[in-house]
Parts: C-alpha cells; sequence; structure tokens
C-alpha cells in the first residue's frame, strides 16, 4: 500500500506569523469511520503512522514557534495527545461548534490579546497535502500579500472539474503582490457541467478553506460586518489566560453567530475588492469520502485496496473492492467498486460512485 509522505526540507520562519488550525467537524462522508467521538482529523487515515492533524502540524512547524488548535472541549485532550510537544496555551477548546468564523475570529483576538498584531493562517486539521514544501511557498506568497491589508485565501489549481468543492475566480495580479490575484468572485459547490465550464473559461481554482490575514484586517472586518461576533471574542480573548475564562466563555460563547468565514468574510469583503488569491500548486485533498481516500491508495496485488485491515478477504468478478478495517473474513462477490467498512459500532457498504451519500445515512 502506498502512502502520502511529508517533505522535510525545511522553510524559513516567517516572522510575525502564527497559524491556527481549526479541528472541528465530524467527516459524516466518512462514517463510521469517522464518528462524533472520533473526527477524522484524529485518524490516522492513509496508514503512515500519524493522524491528519499530526501531519498538519508538522507541515506548519517550520513557518512559525507557534501554532494555535481550536478545537472541540470533547476533543482537547485527544489533540493534547496526540500533540505533546505543545504548550497548553496552544489548545483553545470552545464549549459548543459556532461554525468557523467564531473559532478563527477567537484565535485571531487571542493572538492579538497575547502578542499584538500578526499574521495569521486559518489552515483545517484534516487535509492531506503531500508536498509540505511547494504548500510553504504558497503560505509565504500570501503573508506577503496579506501585509498588504488583504485577506488572502490559497486556491488549490484544478485538477478535473469537481461537484465536491468551491471554486473562487481570480482577476488582476496584484501589483504590490507577487504571485496573488485579485478574487471576483466565490461559487459554492457546482455541478459538473458549471465546474467544467468555469474550468474552461479559465482564471479558476478550487476553494481549500485557508485563510491568510492580518489578525487587525480580519478583526476589522468583522466588526463591520458582524460586529456582535467581534466584540464577543474580544471580550473572551482578553479573559482567557486569567482566571474569568469559564464565565466568559459561558456567558458569551452560546451568543456568538453560528456562520462559516466564507459568509462571514470573504464573500462580502470580496465583493468590496479586499480579498486576494494565491493559486497553489501542490497536491490537495480534504478526504472528504471514501472515494477520495481510495484514490490516495493503491491496490495490493489481488486489486483490493485495503485501509486498517489485515484479516482476509477474497474478490470474485469485484473490481476496484476497497475494503476498511474489520476482523472477520470478508468475500466480494459480482459487485464492482463496492466499498466495506466495519468498525466496532456499525458496518457500512456502498459503492464507491455513491460516497458523497453516506452523509444521509440515518442510525
Amino acid at each position: 500500500m502506498d502512502s502520502v509522505t511529508q517533505n522535510s526540507t525545511p522553510s524559513r520562519t516567517i516572522d510575525g506569523f502564527v497559524p491556527v488550525v481549526p479541528a472541528g467537524g465530524v467527516g459524516s462522508r466518512l462514517w463510521p469511520l469517522s464518528r462524533p467521538d472520533r473526527p477524522k482529523f484524529l485518524i490516522d487515515l492513509l496508514g503512515t503512522g500519524s493522524t491528519l492533524i499530526q501531519d498538519t502540524v508538522a507541515r506548519l512547524a517550520p513557518l512559525s514557534a507557534e501554532v494555535i488548535i481550536v478545537t472541540g472541549e470533547r476533543h482537547a485532550s485527544a489533540v493534547a495527545a496526540q500533540l505533546p510537544d505543545l504548550d497548553e496555551r496552544a489548545i483553545v477548546a470552545e464549549p459548543s461548534p459556532r461554525d468557523s468564523m467564531a473559532a478563527i475570529a477567537l484565535a485571531a483576538a487571542l493572538i492579538e490579546q497575547r502578542h499584538g498584531e500578526q499574521i495569521m493562517g486559518s489552515f483545517a486539521a484534516d487535509h492531506v497535502i503531500p508536498d509540505a514544501d511547494a504548500f510553504r511557498e504558497a503560505v509565504a506568497t500570501a503573508v506577503g500579500a496579506a501585509r498588504t491589508g488583504k485577506v488572502v485565501t490559497i486556491g488549490i489549481e484544478p485538477t478535473g472539474p469537481s461537484s465536491a468543492f468551491g471554486y473562487i475566480r481570480s482577476g488582476a495580479a496584484l501589483a504590490d503582490a507577487p504571485g496573488a490575484f485579485e478574487v471576483e468572485a466565490f461559487t459554492e459547490k457546482p455541478d459538473h457541467e458549471a465546474a467544467a465550464a468555469m474550468l474552461a473559461s479559465g482564471g479558476h481554482v478550487w476553494n481549500a478553506g485557508m485563510f491568510v490575514v492580518s489578525t487587525s484586517v480580519l478583526l476589522g472586518h468583522l466588526a463591520r460586518l458582524q460586529p456582535s461576533l467581534e466584540a464577543g471574542v474580544r471580550r473572551i480573548a482578553a479573559a482567557w489566560d486569567g482566571p474569568g475564562r469559564a464565565d466568559a466563555l459561558a456567558e458569551i460563547w452560546p451568543t456568538l453567530t453560528k456562520i462559516a468565514i466564507d459568509h462571514a468574510i470573504a464573500e462580502p469583503v470580496a465583493a468590496e475588492g479586499g480579498v486576494a488569491v494565491v493559486p497553489g500548486s501542490f497536491a490537495w485533498d480534504d478526504v472528504g469520502d471514501f472515494d477520495a481516500l481510495a484514490s490516495m491508495l493503491s491496490a495490493d496485488a489481488d486489486g483490493v485496496i485495503r485501509i486498517g485491515r489485515d484479516a482476509p478477504v477474497s474478490v470474485v468478478d469485484a473490481p476496484g473492492a476497497v475494503v476498511v478495517g474489520g476482523t472477520k473474513p470478508l468475500a466480494v462477490v459480482g459487485i464492482a467498486d463496492a466499498v466495506v467498512v466495519e468498525t466496532d459500532e456499525a458496518l457500512l457498504v456502498l459503492g464507491r460512485h455513491a460516497a458523497q451519500r453516506v452523509k444521509d445515512v440515518r442510525l
């Protein structure tokens, strides 16, 4: 089985840059492998010996002496166990999910509270990026663009039309930020035909949800567009490193607007001309479903892709089988592209073409 490895070539530390890693979500399309008490960022999905969040922090480590992880209270201890070298102040535990804007804004306010204005970058904990050097080069370019006052996103150069990702349409190059371009529009996940049309027209990249921006710029936009959210996270941040944290969280956190950063900041600020994009040419995947996961791995000699499984598997006229976990002998007969997932809690059988529909399972 092939594995995805991190390029370990050192990169230069970027002064005044603090990476933030939002570690939330449950990976519903990877059920039952990923569950609320076992989210995908805490799993060694690719059999490399490290989990997705460990890989993410390792990718970012050469760029900064500090990283902040924002995760749910129920996962904070597991995150700390997987990242034992992190200072305890680096793990920010939110009491309940309030979507990405609240998590990222709290990190921005906390960074300013501790260090003053910095450039921050937000990078999800559950993405796979094999070429860490190319990723870090894109981050450095994005930091340069962010120093001009832009909200900067790193977009992924598409490998083909996909309806699994949102798209960003880029415009003119920024004169004062080499490698960055104006963002003209964000598009939610399109159907296949619309995605193909966007790629044919040129100037489109996938929206990977990576943002690089000055903390003061981010919080300034938030003060205009979502003032109660901005005021709330600043109050929480002011109390965070003192005895008033629990009271501030209990009082303020449940009142914060539940909204994604794309809707709260990226889209409205892009309409004002305040967002830039840095195209990333590195391979990237958010491992959104079992089809995506299987596509990153190679089949064994019998044609079966195995993930976390040593028990016997027999296939008869069943090309493209994917088998995840399980301890009982398994046979797949007469079904092409079958996916069989077994955990202690549940059993899932599906076709790879229907991988996105796992989110609709109700058990």
